[in-house]
């Protein structure tokens, strides 16, 4: 009931408030929906409020995190991006000069995408060693979150 709602948009304005009716309730159920659903929206506010509780959540499971990483993966200088983009079968290192390469790699989001996540997986499993139920090289990893700008 659009009413409703706005009767309660400018109740909550004030301050704290306390459900009176059924309609008020069946309003706070609605957005509780939506929150849910929007949860899983990349990029969204919910979402990151998600991330935010999942990432409390393991430090108060595992403690504080002791590094923080932040890397980003040159696809355009990489010859494994270079052959997800191209479209031969067969890779030839020659190398291909900056141009050609930013188009190549621009003109196919996919290879980019891939080789994000070949690196990306290669970094969890042989860096820090957690796949593999070994010691990284950092030694033993007890855990990780790993998010990916929008």
């Amino acid at each position: 009931d659009d009413s409703t709602l706005t009767e309660l948009i400018e109740q909550l304005k004030s301050g704290m408030y306390k459900v009176e009716d059924e309609k008020q309730k069946e309003c706070f159920r609605l957005l509780s929906d939506i929150d849910f659903v929007a949860s899983r929206v990349e990029g969204s506010v919910t979402n990151r409020r998600r991330m935010r509780n999942e990432i409390w959540s393991l430090m108060y499971s595992l403690g504080s995190p002791s590094w923080f990483i932040t890397f980003a993966p040159a696809d355009v200088n990489h010859p494994v991006a270079i052959y997800f983009a191209e479209k031969d079968e067969y890779y030839y290192p020659d190398v291909a000069d900056k141009d050609h390469r930013y188009k190549l790699i621009a003109s196919n989001p996919v290879a980019g995408a891939k080789f994000f996540k070949l690196i990306t997986e290669a970094f969890i499993n042989h860096v820090l060693g957690y796949e593999h139920n070994r010691r990284g090289v950092y030694g033993e990893t007890s855990g990780y979150y790993g998010t990916v700008e929008q």
